[in-house]
């Protein structure tokens, strides 16, 4: 049976918490998860990168000298890849680098790094995540409580607050997403993961 603990803001045991077996009980498949990581950072591109080639730059409609007789090497085009201003080769173009995965290897992925996560123990669940004010020293106090405050906080929370909107956003070692965002790419980045009891069963939930 595969259990955790589940704490409070002043990092005391409130009771264990029973964790789907089928999420962080299995055998994480990383072979799965390699693809979903690379599909994940190939949809970040935006592919736009482009140059032109000697067909596209401006002027160069002629021959600029005769072809023989002039003492130089011959040339077609003053924007041949060779002259300055010229085209470019081989350089890119504008492309897609989206990749496919099928919605049980998507699911098989995510599954394996919460797996990995539990496996770790770089998981950690909290009763309740209570910002009272929206100051980043009261955030930076409770992961210290949590004795966090030196790692890279994935923190997942159920609903957005605004206060722990504010008091998180400044932190460059934090990042703060809802339940049904949570995603392979920021669960691998992470060194460790800081949910709430809500969004743990939220995620339980579309994972079963």
């Amino acid at each position: 049976m595969k259990k955790v603990d589940l704490l409070n803001e002043k990092n005391e045991k409130v009771k264990d918490i029973k964790l789907n077996e089928d999420i962080f009980g299995i055998e994480p498949n990383d072979k799965v998860l390699y693809d979903a990581i690379i599909l994940a950072r190939a949809s970040l591109r935006q592919g736009t990168h482009s140059t032109k080639t000697r067909s596209e730059v401006r002027g160069g409609g002629r021959k600029p000298w005769r072809q023989k007789g002039t003492g130089h090497a011959r040339q077609g085009s003053i924007r041949a890849v060779q002259w300055v201003g010229g085209g470019r080769y081989g350089t890119p173009v504008p492309r897609d680098y989206s990749k496919k995965q099928n919605r049980k290897e998507r699911t098989l992925a995510l599954k394996s790094a919460w797996a990995h996560k539990y496996n770790d123990k770089e998981l950690l669940v909290i009763d309740k995540l209570s910002i009272k004010t929206p100051k980043t020293k009261e955030f930076v106090s409770l992961l210290e409580t949590l004795k966090i405050a030196d790692k890279k906080v994935l923190v997942i929370v159920k609903e957005f607050e605004e206060n722990i909107i504010l008091a998180s956003r400044n932190l460059e070692n934090v990042a703060l997403i809802a339940s049904d965002e949570v995603n392979v790419l920021d669960l691998v980045a992470s060194d460790v993961v800081l949910i709430t009891e809500e969004a743990l069963k939220d995620v339980e939930e579309v994972l079963k």
